[in-house]
């Protein structure tokens, strides 16, 4: 991500002709997401990147990463650039001042075990780690598993001594925690596949002659296209290093845990998020 936003300063600065200079920080230098959205709004700070985190002032971004909202890439591109995305920024934008710019497709999570998972029925009796999000609760346990949130700091302990037997995260996540050391399967279940947003201040952007304005919407749809590649070849050469480092990849009847699934999403969903849902379950 740190790539695709010094691509995004190279291509501000260079088409601004030095007229607009964007400083990064990477790393959660300044802060927490939480923290800089709100110097967003007090003027502090310009631009960050943001998915769901967005939902605590527009409930609709909840959209952004929802168990088995999204079927594949295609799907998420048709939703992200169609009227639901419209509308889920409409919202942000509304609601935090916050525009969004561009969206980059994020890493699915897949669920990692020590025996292969294929189907819902193959959950049963597994303690699984979750982050402490109702919706995954709920959903796991609708699929047969026991879910348990965690902190993340802990799960590594806990499958190597086996309090836990498995976990769901992006491949990126489960590389750099190592836990193709405690674990043997990647089991393809992609249930979230999400995006999140550059997301500017309303106020910022606003302030900006209309030709800048532009050049930083250009940017921003060139740094997309840029990112895109990035993307891709992250999660091909990720796949290719965890199975060199022992773990298999698993093909999971996906239609399956989609099925099981979706009673306990729709029933975790508002009455401004239940209409985006199904209105993306169309597409």
């Amino acid at each position: 991500m740190e790539q695709s936003c010094l691509h995004f300063q190279k291509t501000v600065e260079e088409k601004s002709e030095g007229r607009i200079e964007v400083l990064v920080y990477p790393n959660s230098e300044l802060g927490s997401e939480m923290d800089i959205i709100n110097g967003i709004q007090l003027g502090t700070v310009d631009l960050t990147i943001s998915g769901e985190s967005l939902q605590n002032w527009a409930p609709k971004a909840a959209l952004l990463a929802i168990p088995y909202a999204i079927r594949d890439s295609e799907h998420l591109a048709a939703v992200a650039n169609g009227e639901v995305g419209k509308e889920i920024e409409a919202q942000i934008t509304q609601r935090s001042g916050l525009v969004p710019l561009t969206w980059f497709e994020r890493g699915a999570r897949n669920l990692t075990s020590n025996k292969p998972i294929t189907t819902p029925e193959d959950l049963k009796g597994t303690i699984l780690r979750v982050p402490n999000v109702p919706i995954f609760v709920k959903v796991w346990e609708q699929l047969g598993a026991k879910p348990t949130p965690m902190a993340f700091s802990e799960v590594f302990t806990s499958l190597q001594q086996g309090t836990i037997h498995s976990q769901e995260n992006p491949l990126s996540l489960i590389n750099s925690a190592s836990f193709f050391e405690v674990q043997g399967y990647v089991n393809k279940t992609e249930h979230v596949r999400s995006w999140i947003y550059i997301v500017m201040g309303k106020r910022q952007l606003d302030k900006l002659p209309k030709d800048l304005q532009a050049v930083v919407k250009e940017a921003a749809a060139e740094t997309q296209a840029y990112e895109r590649e990035l993307f891709l070849e992250d999660e091909r050469k990720l796949a290719e290093l965890l199975q060199e480092k022992g773990m298999k990849f698993v093909d999971v009847d996906q239609a399956a845990f989609r099925e099981a699934a979706l009673p306990a999403v729709r029933n975790s969903l508002n009455e401004e998020q239940l209409p985006l849902f199904e209105e993306i379950q169309k597409l």
